[in-house]
Parts: C-alpha cells; structure tokens; sequence
C-alpha cells in the first residue's frame, strides 16, 4: 500500500520544535536559579523527570481516537470538580494555597487539570446544536459550567488561577460568537466587581452604568432586573473575597496600584524583578553570573519569576527571543483552530491556545511590573510538574486534532 502524504502532515513539527525550545530555556533558567539554593537545588533533576514523563503522556495523548475527548468531556469535568473538593480537605499548604495533593514525594496541583477538563465540558456543551448565546438561560448556564470551578479554587485561596479561569471563558465565548449583549453579561459584573475594590462610590458608578447600558438594550424586566441583580451581587461578593484572601493575597493588590507603598514587604517581588531585568542590559551578564539570581534575591525566582533569570543573564536578546519563541506557538495554535471544522474541536484549541496566553501575558506583566503579582507560571519554562505534564497533554490534544483534521471536512 502506497503511502501518498508527508509525516509533517500528520505532526506539527512547528510546535513541537519551539516548546521543546521553551523547556530547555526553563530548565537552564531552573538550574541558573537553584543550584546555590539550599532546599531547591534537586529542582533541575525534577523538572527534567518531569519533563519526560509529559512527553510520554503528549505521544499517548496524540494517538487517542479524537473522539475521545468529546465523550470524555463531561466524566473529565466532574473528576476534576472532585479533586478540587478533595484538595480542601487532605491537600497541603503550600505559598499561602492550599492546593496541592501530596503523591509521595511528588505534589500534584488540581486546579492545572480543572483548566483542561472546564475547557472541555465548555465546549461540549457549546457544540451542542440547540445552544443559543442569545438565550440568557444559554448563557448562565455556560458561565455556570467554566466558572463553577472558581468557587471552589477560591476557597483554597488561588487568585491567580481564578482569573485564569475568568479570562479563557470570556475568549472561548468570544470565539463561539457570543452577541453584543451577551458580551455585556458576561463582562459586566467583572466590571463591577473590581469597581467595587476601590470602594462604595465607585461601586454605585458602575451599578449606575449598568443600569444605563440595560435601558439601551432594551430587553425585558425579568432578564434586565437578574442581570442587575447579578451586578449587585457580584460587587458584594468581591468584597466578600477579598476579605477571606491571606493577608500576603491582599498586599500583592495593594502594592500593585504602588509597589514603593511597601518595598521591603509586598511591592519587594515587583521591584527586584524589575531591577533583575533591568540590569541584563542588550546581552546579559551571562549564564550563571546574574547577582539578582545567583544572591537569591527574588524569592522562588525558578516559578512565578523565571522570567527574571532570562532578562539578567541573557539579556534584552534572550527576552526578546523568548517572547518570539511564544508567538511563533500561539499564532500556530491559532492556525489550527480556524481551520477547525468540527465545533468542539475548534473551541477546544481556542480554549487551549486562552489559557497559554493569559498564563503568557500575566506572568511577563507581572515580572516587568505593569500587572499585579498574582502567582502564575510562565508555561513550559516555570518549575511545576503539574504544570508541565498538563501543558504536554493540551499540546497533545492540539496535535491530535491537527493528525485528524482532514476527517471533519
């Protein structure tokens, strides 16, 4: 039997190139940050198991019939629910969370699965063909099925992942084609919400602009008075969280809006960071030469801030080459996902391709000081096994789908 197409048209050889590229600069800035360290020096060993464990789940993953994960969606979905539950009661305090469960000397993170399985359950329930982003009722019930992880992952507390959580439900809605008004509903009471952060006044401003916006649209009673009362009730609940937030949660907050406000406590982070980059100059002072890195001025530099390593050792060229390598990724991602032509599948790559990109955006905002310190990794690069093996699994799923794109023609 004659073989008529190429291997590059059954593997994307593209994306798989640059996030191997993306691991190895994660595990030198790893090594770089952690072999004078006194308790994270086995970091390195960890991260390169890691490492190839998730390439054995990514091969695994790539060879399912790709219908496996629409009819793995929902069962998904209520498993991670679980372990969410789960991490409540037996998890382990790490950085102020509780969010880990402990696997023998190995911790695994639920909150990383959640992101994969919410993105599933979503689009499934998307795809369906009576769903009507219209429909009110439509629309409640999609942000019920992608935020209703939330609640729980706020309990641990994990602000970072919530906004996670918040942001690739609001791209994915965007890619299903949601209307003008049910972009309205969705976005509204996070408008509120963060209105209601910097006190009353502000609050009854937006609750007012709502009200405006309400009377433009022109719907009826029943759907403008819930919206309102959804309004309402998020701005109290805000409030509500941030008060139950530890106090090292409400201080990132605080030294966001003025870092200098505390420079020894939570605004330190921010400015060491910007000073780490800062000094790397065009091309850096070299590989294990970083004073900022190698005197451990950033704590955990190897997670939330591996960024930093990048930018002092290696320069605004290893910065810039980085920030290259992500772009090549998230516009390949892209490229797939509009040449999709199965429903799920195409919101399940979009889905995938928000979470890369929020987790790409807050962690580089955050390092070079222009968004709050909300405790993100910067994918494939950040310490984390959790992270990494559910990063190989979602670029998995997106080769699948590229392997078996020519049958949902």
């Amino acid at each position: 039997m004659r073989i008529d197409y190429k291997l590059n048209d059954k593997f994307d050889f593209t994306i798989f190139f640059v996030i191997t590229l993306l691991v190895i600069v994660g595990i030198v800035g790893i090594y770089s940050s952690t072999q004078n360290h006194p308790t994270a020096a086995n970091n390195f060993e960890k991260q390169l198991i890691s490492w190839i464990v998730s390439i054995i789940a990514f091969f695994i993953v790539y060879s399912l019939p790709t219908k496996f994960f629409k009819t793995s969606a929902v069962p998904a979905y209520m498993v991670s629910i679980f372990l969410l539950i789960l991490v409540l009661v037996i998890g382990k305090t790490v950085g102020g969370a509780k969010s880990w469960i402990g696997v023998g000397t190995y911790s695994f993170q639920p909150v990383e699965l959640a992101k994969l399985t919410t993105i599933l359950g979503l689009a499934s329930f998307l795809s369906r063909p009576n769903t009507d982003l219209e429909s009110l009722k439509d629309i409640f019930i999609a942000l019920l099925i992608g935020l209703g992880p939330v609640s729980l992952i706020l309990l641990e507390p994990d602000l970072g992942s919530s906004f996670v959580f918040f942001a690739f439900v609001l791209l994915i809605l965007f890619w299903k084609g949601i209307s003008l008004f049910g972009l309205f509903v969705v976005l509204s009471p996070v408008f509120v919400s963060i209105a209601a952060l910097f006190g009353i006044v502000y609050f009854l401003i937006a609750i007012a602009f709502v009200i405006i916006l309400l009377f433009v649209f022109k719907k009826d009673l029943f759907s403008s008075g819930s919206i309102l009362g959804l309004n309402i009730a998020s701005g109290f609940f805000v409030d509500h969280i941030y008060g139950i937030l530890s106090p090292h949660q409400q201080k990132r907050i605080q030294s966001f809006i003025d870092p200098m406000a505390d420079p020894l406590g939570s605004g330190y982070n921010a400015i060491q960071a910007q000073v780490a980059i800062g000094s790397g100059g065009i091309y850096g002072k070299g590989f294990l030469q970083g004073n900022q890195t190698q005197l451990q001025y950033i704590p955990e530099q190897w997670t939330d801030f591996i960024y930093c390593v990048i930018g002092e050792e290696f320069g605004f060229i290893g910065s810039v080459g980085l920030l290259i390598l992500f772009i090549l990724l998230f516009l390949r991602i892209l490229k797939i996902a509009s040449g999709a032509k199965d429903d799920f599948l195409s919101l399940v790559i979009i889905g995938i391709f928000s979470v890369y990109f929020v987790h790409f955006t807050i962690n580089i905002g955050m390092t070079i000081g222009i968004l709050p310190i909300i405790g993100i990794p910067l994918p494939f690069v950040s310490y984390g096994g959790s992270s990494l093996l559910i990063n190989f699994i979602m670029i998995g799923i997106i080769l699948n789908i590229y392997r078996t794109r020519k049958n949902y023609t």
